[in-house]
């Protein structure tokens, strides 16, 4: 079995090819920049500027039997661009679908597409199970629809087989975005007003992405399945946050302060959508994902908080 992998240099991407390359599978990674693969020893790595159509028709894919896509467009802080949904679709609808194509008519057996959970909304009352319409709210997470719903099509066109995953916030050490912001504030102990929030949110370990990941690239009943993904325990922020700072080494400081008051603070220094979802509720439902691949997630959300801090991914 050989597989290819783009996104290689990201946060997922350097954990999972890490992964392959410890346990020996034949990996073939590709870069749009080949200074991007330094400090990785990747055994074998293909290059091209973008991802555009003509540039994946270079892509060699001789003896490759899977491919996981982790490469994308992602959210964007201070995105300047007139049309944020047609970039977002460049990269994470059409490129995907293109690179499907090609894929398919190389021969490939498995293309496994890392999507989100933002393509069921981005809050709930209930938990998100795979059955429920989709509902994305922001441009990324529509743009990762369409190309759920392209990759559908493919696969009943050419017979390759396509497996969607749904992640919601992927966790593990030097993660970006805010869950980076929240490892930075439980290392400082910095009092903060986050002591009584009781909302329930579903996360991801990477180490348990990446065992799903692998799980999706060769077990026969994944095909042509969509997975949502957590680590099967979910907590509140106020709890996240005491986990975090107690594995940082020190003594939660967290101040009792109720969501409504956050709630008005958020508006009136323009921190609304920020305040909104460190207090708002997002559950992914995994019982299709644990049935359907007999599948559990290896390690505790205790576990892997406490990775985050000691820098070790152990997969």
């Amino acid at each position: 079995m050989k597989i290819m992998l783009t996104g290689a240099n990201g946060f997922i991407g350097r954990a999972l090819m890490s992964y392959l390359i410890k346990h020996n599978h034949n990996v073939t990674a590709v870069f749009r920049d080949i200074k991007k693969a330094e400090g990785l020893n990747v055994p074998s790595l293909q290059t091209i500027p973008d991802f555009d159509i003509e540039q994946l028709r270079k892509l060699d894919f001789n003896g490759v039997t899977s491919v996981v896509h982790l490469a994308a467009r992602a959210h964007v802080i201070s995105d300047k661009v007139t049309n944020p949904l047609a970039e977002f679709r460049k990269v994470n609808t059409d490129a995907t679908l293109n690179f499907a194509r090609i894929a398919a008519a190389a021969g490939v057996k498995r293309f496994v597409f890392l999507s989100s959970v933002g393509v069921n909304g981005i809050s709930n009352n209930k938990p998100f199970n795979i059955e429920q319409p989709a509902a994305p709210v922001e441009d990324y997470a529509q743009s990762k629809l369409e190309a759920e719903i392209g990759l559908r099509r493919i696969t009943s066109e050419t017979g390759i087989e396509a497996v969607i995953i749904r992640p919601p916030l992927v966790y593990g050490p030097g993660a970006p975005g805010n869950f980076g912001k929240l490892t930075q504030l439980a290392k400082k102990n910095l009092p903060l007003p986050l002591g009584a929030v009781y909302n329930k949110r579903s996360l991801v370990a990477l180490d348990n992405l990446i065992d799903l990941i692998m799980t999706c690239i060769e077990h026969p009943k994944a095909a042509n399945q969509t997975f949502l993904v957590s680590d099967d325990n979910d907590v509140s922020t106020t709890e996240l946050l005491r986990m975090m700072t107690r594995a940082a080494g020190k003594h939660p400081r967290l101040l009792p302060v109720p969501v409504s008051w956050l709630t008005l603070a958020g508006k009136l220094i323009g921190k609304k959508a920020i305040v909104d979802r460190l207090c708002s509720n997002l559950q992914v439902d995994i019982t299709h994902t644990k049935e359907t691949l007999n599948w559990k997630p290896p390690v505790s959300m205790e576990e892997g908080i406490k990775r985050c801090f000691v820098n070790e991914v152990i997969c």
